[in-house]
């Protein structure tokens, strides 16, 4: 169920909310001076008719202006503009706008008509309501959509002529490339001459790359990809995007549904619509298996789609987003992963094999949710290297694709997996729950990826296991219940949901997450 989290009015807030209202009293003192004009040529011709009219609409201005700014900041707060408004992106910001403007005119001219009788004072002429709507719309429009329009229409056209770095065809930008699969796959891009650019939050902070942090080839960009000026600044000289960056999982997309929208489908599109007018043809696309839903028949990438969580229907709905952006000049790749497993620059324990491993080693005690729904599974590692056979691949065999991303000895039930860890840690008690609230049960085929890309996973499961139980009793994982092994537990504990959620200045809310981690960090040394 989704979390309500309580509203925290900044100043990023207000600037906006003033701005707004501003922007309603213009219109609609624009719109009585147009009427009023009219009005008194048609109707006024001498002095004291003139003034009469004049004073009627300075008051039908002083009424009804309270009402509709009221009326339309609410309206604009409940669609989120002003905890949410930079996670709307393109063409749905857009949307979203004439919606939030629709709809507050609409109730305005629903209440000016039907208490007409009863409150006098509301008497707001038609002609002039619809005229104060059409300036309030394109005035929002201009002043949320013109750095989106600027970026993506006029300044790509100039930006596309800018040299590129030296290795011409290896600059590679990473959305994301400090995460799970991220910090597993830019060793291999560094170590196979690629150029690599990250644009990530670093919420977690550089530890994830720590290994590669000052290698020559890798530019590290700290910013978030919601953002059009980050990505825009990203992009420069770039051949290739791969865009891993999202919110991962179902609880934690469950935690704020409108954030998880605005991260994983509006920056999406946005970032597709800034790679496809920079001529960017191999653009990337991580995605999840997770899109299926529920089937007990083996589902290759022709079979139907039906997520049941909204982690799977965003990720979904950005896929066919970018589909129906495809063309001969932008050639999309989607990739479908199965459920991650295994050590990575930014590990996690979260998912079940890690889970079931580290519980198992740490607790003696193996817990199974239902038991009989089917995953797929693939490594963190073989992950990294499917998107990189990708990158390496020729447009042609890979533009505007899907691929699902894993093998087919690799489909366990969650049981099977249980009994795995138990084989390897046989003191740990193995105890079945019937009782699942994931729902989600599909076995998938990765003949396609086999077949046209000749991918075939390095890893089993077995030894993504023993890669685990190695890693803790070695001491390389000394909690593996600390947050930051833990989408959802990290989001919620760390605060940074909330500081996510404001959008006003990106340095202020960064150096509070880099504070926030650095206490952390200083209480755990000191524990």
């Amino acid at each position: 169920m989704l979390e309500r989290q309580r509203l925290k009015v900044t100043r990023g807030m207000l600037i906006r909310m003033v701005a707004d209202a501003a922007m309603v009293n213009v219109s609609l003192a624009i719109a009585l001076t147009m009427r009023l004009v009219l009005d008194v040529v048609a109707t006024a011709p001498d002095v004291a008719a003139r003034n009469t009219k004049i004073w009627d609409h300075v008051v039908l201005y002083l009424w009804n202006a309270p009402l509709l700014t009221s009326l339309t900041i609410a309206v604009f707060a409940w669609y989120g503009f002003y905890t949410y408004g930079r996670a709307y992106q393109g063409r749905y910001k857009a949307l979203t706008i004439i919606a939030a403007v629709v709809q507050s005119y609409l109730l305005y001219g629903c209440a000016t008509y039907f208490l007409w009788d009863r409150l006098a004072w509301m008497e707001m002429p038609r002609g002039a309501l619809l005229a104060a709507f059409v300036f309030n719309l394109a005035g929002s429009l201009v002043s949320r959509m013109w750095t989106f329009l600027w970026e993506t229409t006029i300044r790509p056209e100039r930006v596309q002529k800018l040299p590129k770095r030296p290795g011409d065809g290896k600059n590679v930008l990473v959305i994301g490339g400090a995460g799970y699969i991220g910090s597993a796959l830019v060793p291999k891009l560094l170590n196979n001459g690629y150029n690599v650019r990250i644009l990530d939050m670093l919420m977690y902070g550089p530890e994830p790359l720590k290994a590669v942090i000052k290698h020559p080839r890798l530019e590290l960009m700290k910013g978030d990809f919601r953002h059009v000026q980050n990505v825009v600044s990203a992009m420069d000289g770039m051949d290739s995007v791969i865009h891993l960056g999202a919110i991962v999982g179902d609880p934690a997309c469950d935690l704020d549904e409108k954030l998880t929208l605005g991260v994983n489908l509006g920056a999406t599109q946005m970032i597709a619509q800034v790679a496809k007018a920079r001529g960017i043809s191999k653009f990337i696309f991580a995605s999840t298996c997770s899109v299926y839903g529920a089937c007990d028949e083996t589902l290759d990438e022709q079979s139907e789609v039906h997520p049941i969580s909204l982690y799977g229907h965003t990720k979904l709905a950005a896929e066919q987003g970018l589909q129906q952006m495809a063309d001969e000049t932008f050639r999309p790749t989607i990739l479908r992963f199965s459920t991650i497993y295994g050590l990575s620059g930014r590990t996690r324990f979260d998912l079940v094999v890690n889970l079931l491993a580290a519980k198992a080693k740490t607790e003696g005690v193996i817990t199974v949710f239902g038991g009989d729904q089917w995953r797929p599974f693939v490594h963190v590692d073989d992950a990294a290297l499917a998107v990189f056979t990708v990158l390496k691949s020729p447009i042609h065999a890979v533009g505007d694709q899907i691929f699902n991303v894993g093998c087919d000895s690799q489909n366990y039930t969650i049981t099977q997996i249980g009994q795995m860890v138990h084989d390897r840690v046989v003191g740990a008690e193995l105890r079945i729950d019937n009782n699942s609230p994931d729902k989600r049960n599909y076995k998938v085929s990765f003949a396609k990826i086999r077949r046209e890309l000749g991918f075939e996973p390095h890893w089993t499961v077995e030894a993504g296991i023993q890669q685990v139980l190695e890693a803790i009793a070695g001491h390389e994982v000394v909690d593996y219940r600390d947050a930051k092994y833990s989408n959802v537990k990290y989001l919620k504990d760390s605060g940074v949901i909330d500081t996510v959620r404001e959008d006003d200045a990106d340095a202020d809310w960064l150096k509070h997450l880099n504070a926030s981690r650095d206490k952390r960090q200083l209480q755990g040394a000191g524990s």
